[in-house]
């Protein structure tokens, strides 16, 4: 591990932005009721205190959303498309501007964040090009039937912390051009890019047709439970997942689920372990780790394991680590300081049941950082393996035979993602079709695009996300049946 230096310039852009952020409710930028300090996690500073929404601002948002749609379900696609396209273009007319405000508030190198904002306006444009589906199933001299998708109403929007701009584009777009109206939730600690947004798109959307609205991580069953809201999306932790599931239920609200992953990869024992060790790697540590779809457990076979070791630490020990403005910066830091705090137990708990190859706690320095760390000798049964660390430390695990990699990779209460690593094509899709995840790549990992849809399997989710499958979750069925 090293660390880079810092590059003044981008602290100096972050200065000459204005960071005087309001809500956005019904087309004006308001106050919030209170305000909330945002902390950079490389410094531990505060970069600015920003509005926090009250019970009462959520409750005007959701009614500007509730009636901005009985004119924006009604609009014409096309409108709502230009919409989109116009959204896509102020991302990237003010790309360096939320690059740097993500950077500031999130952690990530600078160079991860300008392809965060740039894929952001290229997942808004992508669902500006797609059709919402009708089906004529019967057209006899008995009867006409059509399969129409309608929209649901006001979608509740509720973000994560580790990529707030991507997975807005993850959910918005596909709500809008449906027809639905939404309020967004972004985290707690990462507001400001969210902010910064509504700021750009205030006046290239109808009053209420997008509205943005903050919280200190305590107001989300306003949103969840409300009476107004038809449809809920969250992306975050299985366990709040499971609480906006039982809130959303009381009146049967549609549900879009994205949770948390303990995704396994399986190394084959035909895998060059010189070929694959940076794919994996970047699948491990991309985001500093904080991805619910990077690879949480590496299973490798015994005749290559200490190879693959070897390689994952060479690249681990070559990795730059430093705040996400620092010339060179591969890796920034842990995102918040709970977090940092989760992740120091998972550090503890692989010095006690596993051998720490590389990496650890970045001492000397303030900020919540972390070295890529690789931990071998460690098995079934430690939290490491078990739970989900989301941050940058993976356990390499031994296998015997492939069909025990299997069974232990598909022994999780998770089924996000998983990959498989081999020479051999056609061996590695055997694998993989006995798999029990979602999302399944096969020498790759992380592999996101939004024509791909998005789906978890057993606890890590309900429904799907991205493409047309993940378009449809903003669409009731109508069958209309007309008698000839």
């Amino acid at each position: 591990m090293s660390t880079g230096t810092e590059s003044a310039p981008q602290q100096e852009r972050l200065a000459e932005i204005d960071l005087s952020l309001h809500l956005l409710i019904d087309g004006e930028l308001v106050a919030g009721a209170e305000t909330m300090p945002v902390v950079n996690p490389a410094t531990e500073e505060v970069i600015v205190d920003c509005p926090r929404g009250s019970v009462r601002q959520f409750d005007r948002a959701v009614g500007a959303a509730k009636v901005a749609f009985r004119s924006w379900s009604r609009s014409p696609v096309e409108a709502r498309r230009q919409v989109l396209l116009r959204i896509a273009e102020v991302i990237d007319a003010h790309a360096e501007e939320l690059a740097a405000v993500l950077t500031a508030e999130q952690g990530k190198p600078l160079a991860d964040a300008r392809h965060e904002v740039a894929g952001t306006a290229a997942f808004f444009r992508h669902v500006a090009g797609l059709e919402v589906p009708s089906e004529v199933v019967e057209d006899s001299d008995e009867r006409r039937v059509e399969i129409r998708r309608r929209p649901l109403g006001v979608v509740a929007a509720i973000l994560p912390w580790n990529a707030p701009l991507l997975v807005i584009a993850f959910k918005v777009p596909a709500a809008l051009l449906t027809g639905n109206t939404v309020v967004v939730k972004p985290a707690a600690t990462t507001p400001l890019a969210t902010l910064l947004l509504a700021r750009l798109v205030a006046g290239l959307v109808p009053p209420g047709v997008v509205n943005v609205v903050t919280d200190a991580n305590d107001l989300g069953g306003v949103l969840t439970s409300h009476p107004d809201v038809a449809k809920v999306t969250f992306t975050g932790s299985t366990a709040t997942g499971l609480k906006v599931l039982a809130s959303a239920s009381r009146d049967l609200k549609r549900v879009t689920l994205e949770l948390g992953g303990n995704d396994a990869a399986i190394v084959l024992d035909d895998a060059d372990p010189s070929t694959v060790a940076a794919g994996i790697f970047r699948g491990a540590f991309w985001n500093c780790g904080q991805v619910c779809l990077a690879i949480k457990r590496l299973y490798v076979h015994d005749s290559i394991y200490e190879e693959v070791c070897r390689e994952l630490v060479a690249l681990a020990e070559g990795t730059v680590v430093g705040a996400g403005v620092e010339e060179g910066a591969q890796m920034g830091p842990l995102q918040n300081r709970m977090q940092f705090e989760k992740v120091r137990a998972f550090l503890a708990d692989a010095e006690e049941h596993g051998r720490v190859l590389c990496g650890g706690e970045v001492a000397g320095r303030a900020g919540y950082f972390v070295a890529p760390t690789v931990v071998a000798d460690i098995a079934e049964g430690s939290r490491l393996v078990d739970e989900e660390q989301f941050g940058p430390i993976l356990p390499v695990l031994r296998y015997a035979t492939t069909d025990e990699a299997i069974r232990r990779a598909n022994a999780s209460a998770y089924g996000l993602g998983a990959s498989v690593w081999s020479s051999d094509l056609e061996r590695a899709t055997e694998v993989a079709d006995q798999l029990e995840a979602g999302t399944v790549w096969i020498n790759k990992h992380i592999d996101v695009a939004p024509h791909i849809p998005q789906a978890g399997a057993k606890h890590s989710g309900l429904g799907a996300e991205l493409g047309d499958v993940g378009l449809l979750e903003y669409t009731q069925v109508q069958v209309l049946n007309i008698d000839k």
